[in-house]
């Protein structure tokens, strides 16, 4: 093998699909990384906003639901631990279709290590501070007591709720300036150094790329996720560094 060529795969990270009925290429496209890509690596980490959104877990029962639950096990069957992080669409996903689907379900924000680096997996939404209005109606969905009662009304009323809210999130963003959208580098930089200066992977703002954030003295890296619009987006830990799909040739990705 080359000096240069990658290691095998550890680790996967994907977030921001956006899984709906109406978008059957992005569904085709996770549905190929699952039994293609992601057989054979020991961990893949969704970080939030797998699905457009999620009306709770009685809706497990929807085709697109079931297709995905029935593939998400099957890779975690094959060996591949699979692990959940809500996102700020799909917050409400919970145990039950967690156990449906194979997955751990795993808090915001998360550290893990990935040979010998400390990394903080994250969605990536607390960091928008400031985006005030968000960050209020942040802090109403997540709270346990909300969610109850929300859970307890019925699916029909919940969709259509969610359906609306979706309309006047769609109308709020444009009158928000790209930077309010973005994550804040103080509450970045307030993250890492409360986890003692890890790397930071997360996604939410669709702005995939590599940042570095001196804090304290310290150089950290942060690594934002893209989302997929139809195509697998994904980045790779191959044991020395952190890759996207494009640094992978087709010969060294599992199932290849």
């Amino acid at each position: 093998m080359p000096a240069d060529a990658p290691g095998p795969l550890q680790a996967l990270f994907i977030s921001d699909l956006h899984l709906a009925e109406e978008r059957p290429q992005t569904t085709a496209a996770l549905l190929d990384f699952l039994g293609g890509v992601a057989r054979g690596v020991p961990a893949l980490y969704i970080l939030g906003d797998l699905f457009e959104y999620w009306a709770g877990d009685d809706d497990a029962a929807s085709p697109l639901n079931r297709e995905l639950a029935a593939a998400l096990r099957a890779l975690a069957t094959s060996g591949t631990r699979v692990y959940f992080m809500a996102g700020n669409r799909d917050f409400l996903l919970g145990a039950a279709f967690a156990a449906q689907a194979g997955m751990a379900l795993i808090e915001d924000p998360h550290p893990i290590v990935l040979g010998g680096r400390r990394v903080l997996l994250s969605h990536g939404d607390a960091l928008c501070t400031d985006d005030l209005a968000y960050q209020t109606y942040r802090r109403q969905v997540r709270d346990p007591a909300w969610q109850a009662a929300f859970l307890a009304r019925p699916l029909a009323e919940r969709k259509a709720f969610i359906e609306d809210l979706r309309r006047r999130s769609e109308a709020g963003k444009k009158e928000k300036t790209m930077s309010i959208m973005d994550v804040s580098r103080s509450a970045v930089e307030a993250l890492l150094r409360s986890h003692d200066y890890p790397t930071l992977i997360h996604g939410h703002t669709h702005r995939p790329a590599r940042h570095e954030h001196l804090v304290d003295g310290r150089l950290c890296e942060r690594r934002v996720l893209a989302d997929w619009h139809g195509q697998a987006r994904y980045l790779a830990f191959d044991g020395r560094d952190f890759l996207t799909e494009s640094d992978l040739p087709a010969i060294s990705r599992p199932g290849a």
